[in-house]
């Protein structure tokens, strides 16, 4: 007798490609309904989710953790969050303003109920053996990132 697991598609680099693109196109309809690139809403996001307030640098360096984005390529979003008024400026540190707590919350509503539907019936032991290989090969695609610019 076939079972699912026997039947199932071993975890590779393809299937995470896939399954993380897919999830994206999902999320980029409706960041485009809100007029925010992907790379704008990491970015707001570490922002919001900050404990404390965040330089320029600050933002730059957590959004090329994230993305592995170039620096140069992330400054002009700060800029263009600043120009949307979704960052506002304190002195030398940048702060999510109240319209751009809004934005995040109104995409966080938006994207929840499609979560939910890609997420839900899926078996706790197995988000949480995906999570577990997840982060494995995170760290081990970030040691490779760091050797070989280092």
């Amino acid at each position: 007798m076939t079972t699912a697991a026997s039947t199932a598609p071993v975890a590779d680099a393809r299937g995470l490609a896939l399954a993380h693109y897919a999830a994206r196109g999902v999320l980029e309809l409706v960041l485009a309904r809100h007029g925010l690139t992907f790379q704008q809403q990491v970015a707001l996001r570490a922002a919001i989710t900050s404990d404390v307030p965040q330089t320029p640098d600050d933002l730059i360096s957590q959004v090329q953790q994230s993305l592995k984005a170039d620096p140069a390529d992330i400054r002009p979003t700060l800029d263009e969050l600043l120009a949307k008024q979704l960052l506002g400026t304190d002195g030398a540190h940048l702060r999510p303003t109240d319209a751009g707590r809004e934005m995040f919350a109104a995409v966080g509503a938006e994207t929840a109920p499609v979560s939910a539907r890609i997420w839900g019936g899926i078996p706790a032991e197995d988000l949480a053996a995906a999570g577990r290989v997840l982060a494995l090969v995170t760290e081990r695609a970030n040691a490779e990132l760091a050797a070989r610019t280092a």
